[in-house]
């Protein structure tokens, strides 16, 4: 056995979680190992995830453009447009931002290793290059930052070439007539709907009567109502019992009612799972949970002492700004520095068509947990700036609490849902009642907007109540 090499810390990983905690530590004074298996940095977020989506989500977006003016311009994409075409700068901006996470390891004096990591104890993990060299490194804190593969049900025979899984989804080659997509989470409904809006037949079919079932109901229809306006079908309550290509023209999917889905691609978006089974972690007196993820405390810390986890290997959110976080608040953890107040409020963002966006807690739950709760809405198509863009098909909640002041939560879609959920975090953090959005000019016409007429409906109803109550009733 080689003499093991020590550092104050070691990161496996170099996703969104592994990058920021091995930045962190480096940057508070710690000899930081940053051991990453392929040969790119970014993980899957960034090479097979993230933004290959939503590159492919921007050239959609504009299809769709084209298509709703296809009076004046007669947009019609070719029957044999090949997928590459669609994302043609995806490989301008992976390497962009491969070479921005090198100079910023270089620049903090990361030891950046290539290749293939396993616990060997603990404290030392050994790692094994592409030339089969292995060399042993030694650390009492250790980040856990491998990411997560996706889940392949046993029924259903993924075959990268006529099925294929969320990591392969982007290698077809052509632009299909047709897919199925299996599903009704964030991965499904963001690709069902970018494939619907580039003309591809799509059909959804999930075992849960809506898909993203998280959001509320009338979030989850307008997704719904705008899916299906522009062509695609959604099978809710339906089990899918037998998937199949039928070596010649189709894919088959059976479902338990007894019907038959035809489509030229299938897409299987059945969740990930945490990809640790080359680390050994057993070595280290680790053990996956029955959900194939790796359990850790509030402070990110696993059962065994010294030895962290963050990202996707913990599970849910499984969003790369929560991933970053994670990693950062780990490093800070691990090395006992102080990283700062600690916010729980993170917004999920769905970059579907249209967008979804939410912070807090939904109406839903908010009606379970604290009964007659006060809930403002405002739809894009009263606001100005939804009239004059033509981002009609959306709408901005608001949900307080009894009071109708105290914000709990915030859910949007339509245009811009991802980037307009900032403003309610911040209201959410700072602990400001619902009343600052009226407080606060917002410029004219904006879709922030929204947020101003959503409070103005509460206080309204807030008034009222405190009105019924004074006289009695």
């Amino acid at each position: 056995m080689n003499k093991p090499i020590a550092y104050d810390m070691l990161v496996i990983g170099s996703g969104p979680a592994g990058q920021k905690a091995a930045v962190e530590a480096a940057r508070s004074g710690a000899s930081v190992a940053l051991i990453e298996k392929t040969r790119k940095l970014g993980g899957a977020c960034v090479q097979r995830g993230t933004i290959p989506s939503k590159t492919l989500r921007e050239n959609a977006l504009r299809v769709r453009n084209m298509r709703m003016n296809a009076q004046l311009s007669n947009f019609k994409l070719a029957e044999d447009t090949e997928l590459a075409t669609l994302i043609t700068r995806l490989n301008n901006v992976l390497n962009a931002h491969d070479e921005y996470m090198r100079k910023q390891l270089e620049r903090t004096k990361v030891n950046l290793i290539h290749g293939r990591a396993r616990f060997l104890s603990p404290q030392d993990v050994e790692v094994e290059s592409v030339r089969g060299e292995k060399q042993t490194y030694s650390s009492g804190h250790i980040l856990i930052a491998t990411g997560s593969h996706p889940r392949k049900p046993p029924d259903i025979p993924v075959d990268h070439e006529h099925l294929f899984d969320s990591d392969s989804i982007l290698s077809m080659m052509y632009l299909p007539k047709s897919l199925t997509v299996l599903g009704g989470g964030v991965i499904a409904s963001e690709y069902a709907s970018i494939f619907q809006a580039l003309g591809v037949s799509v059909t959804m079919i999930d075992k849960y009567p809506h898909p993203l079932g998280f959001l509320d109901n009338d979030l989850t229809q307008t997704f719904l109502n705008d899916f299906t306006q522009m062509g695609g079908t959604w099978k809710g309550n339906t089990k899918v019992t037998r998937c199949y290509w039928n070596g010649m023209d189709a894919v088959i999917t059976e479902c338990d009612n007894g019907t038959e889905v035809r489509s030229e691609k299938l897409l299987c978006a059945a969740g990930r799972v945490a990809n640790v089974k080359e680390l050994e972690i057993g070595n280290a007196g680790l053990e996956l949970n029955d959900r194939g993820l790796i359990d850790v405390d509030d402070q990110l810390e696993t059962q065994v002492r010294g030895i962290y986890a963050a990202g996707d290997v913990i599970g849910p959110p499984s969003l790369a700004s929560a991933s970053m976080e994670q990693g950062r608040r780990a490093a800070c953890n691990s090395l006992e520095i102080t990283s700062g107040l600690v916010h729980s409020v993170i917004p999920a963002g769905i970059y579907s068509i249209p967008e979804l966006s939410s912070v807090g807690i939904s109406e839903t739950h908010a009606r379970e947990k604290f009964g007659d709760v006060f809930v403002g809405i405002a739809r894009f198509d009263e606001i100005a700036r939804g009239q004059i863009s033509g981002a009609l098909n959306g709408m901005l909640k608001i949900v307080c609490d009894t009071d109708g002041k105290t914000i709990l939560g915030i859910m949007i879609v339509g245009e811009g849902a991802t980037e307009l959920i900032h403003i309610g975090q911040m209201a959410l953090i700072n602990n400001s009642p619902v009343d600052i959005f009226v407080e606060t000019v917002f410029n004219f016409p904006t879709l922030a907007e929204a947020y101003r007429a959503a409070a103005l409906e509460i206080i309204h109803q807030r008034k009222s109540k405190a009105s019924r109550i004074k006289a009695g009733f």
